[in-house]
């Protein structure tokens, strides 16, 4: 019962910090990566589309972006949809390549951008924090219905913040290597 616990836990734990990755890989660097525009919707034959669905994205150098639309009508709808977007770009058509250059990141841009991934961490710590929170009640829970001994809970606990220590250092070395790649220049 401690392990399925421990088990669910940590399922959780791993959530979080794969969200973390996720929300980490939005957060624009002054380096170009296809993972920017992951989050990108295109309007295609009235439907909203992930971009990556309707165009190839591609590195083209360390601040270039190069798109291509497969379907070529749909060149104008994509250039539109990344100008819509909040991450500052503005894409150029040369024919059927849609290139995206990656501009320089004022020091004001790099701290807002620190300061997001400031709270993106936060929100994953309290995430693991909630999972933590929840498999001590269980097993708190499991101790009043007499289910497993005062010792198993203790020993269960102390699983638990191990397993919550481990997530919250990963988070940190996360957040420490984004704040590195954003004050980057």
């Amino acid at each position: 019962m401690i392990d399925d616990i421990s088990k669910d836990a940590k399922e959780r734990m791993e959530k979080s910090l794969d969200a973390l990755g996720h929300n980490f890989n939005k957060i624009r660097t002054g380096r170009a990566h296809p993972s920017l525009l992951d989050g990108l919707r295109v309007e295609y034959y009235g439907a909203d589309t992930p971009l990556n669905q309707v165009a190839n994205v591609n590195v083209e150098d360390a601040r270039t972006l190069s798109l291509t639309v497969w379907d070529k009508t749909m060149i104008p709808a994509v250039e539109k949809a990344i100008m819509k977007s909040d991450l500052g770009l503005n894409p150029a058509t040369a024919g059927e390549v849609i290139r995206i250059p990656m501009p320089m990141l004022t020091e004001d841009t790099r701290k807002g951008y620190i300061r997001q991934a400031r709270q993106e961490a936060e929100s994953a710590r309290v995430s693991v924090r909630n999972a933590r929170r929840d498999a001590n009640a269980m097993l708190k829970e499991l101790e009043k219905d007499k289910e497993i001994s005062e010792d198993d809970e203790r020993r269960g606990q102390d699983e638990i913040q191990k397993l919550t220590d481990s997530y919250i250092t990963r988070i940190e070395k996360m957040l420490a290597e984004k704040e590195a790649d954003l004050m980057e220049i």
